[in-house]
């Protein structure tokens, strides 16, 4: 019982730790952190399921965007899609799929990119701010709301917007839920639980 009370209070201790040294941490320190976290979330947009009836893929960069506000916290999470938005249209090539630039950017996918940084800035803020926040079931909370506002809202004016432009009319509420939303519900929803897992294990509370 003891070894079990003594191994406890070292996973707690390395948790603590480690969110203190990540706090702690120098601009370049985070500004480093913030490029590595950018980089993750263009790994993970290499993860695409197409899908024929919508412009919008399945891909697994929106962990990326969520992990990336619960470890860095509101300004560096944020920074972290900015680089990675910022450094897609400069022609690295880490948007979903492996394409780039300004036309990808602004394609049927702008309003989703905004709203990477938003949802960065939403998990961030609760994150840093209220430690009550990282358990399971909080952060799941948050996070959907980060997920599904935050992305999601400007994501399908963003799609409605690039769909008038292309394609001469807006579409209806109903098609703009099949293209934009519906199709990535249950992939979100394991995101946000491994997401919501990782603040539960790795985070202090």
């Amino acid at each position: 019982m003891n070894i079990t009370n003594k191994n406890i209070d070292s996973y707690y201790n390395i948790r603590e730790n480690l969110f203190e040294r990540i706090q702690n941490a120098s601009n370049l320190e985070k500004l480093a952190m913030a490029f590595m976290m950018a980089c993750l979330t263009g790994l993970l947009a290499q993860i695409v399921l197409p899908l024929p009836w919508t412009p919008v893929p399945i891909t697994g960069q929106t962990f990326g965007v969520l992990i990336s506000g619960l470890f860095l916290g509101k300004r560096f999470g944020v920074l972290s899609q900015i680089i990675y938005i910022v450094g897609g249209i400069l022609g690295i090539a880490w948007f979903d799929g492996g394409s780039s630039g300004l036309s990808v950017f602004l394609g049927s996918t702008f309003g989703y990119f905004i709203g990477f940084i938003l949802a960065a800035f939403m998990i961030g803020y609760f994150s840093e701010k209220y430690a009550n926040s990282r358990k399971f079931k909080k952060m799941s909370a948050i996070m959907l709301l980060a997920n599904f506002g935050c992305i999601y809202i400007p994501g399908l004016i963003g799609l409605a917007i690039w769909m008038n432009l292309t394609q001469g009319a807006f579409p209806d509420f109903i098609t703009l839920i099949i293209m934009g939303l519906a199709p990535f519900i249950i992939g979100d929803l394991i995101k946000i639980g491994g997401a919501a897992g990782l603040s539960k294990v790795a985070l202090p509370k």
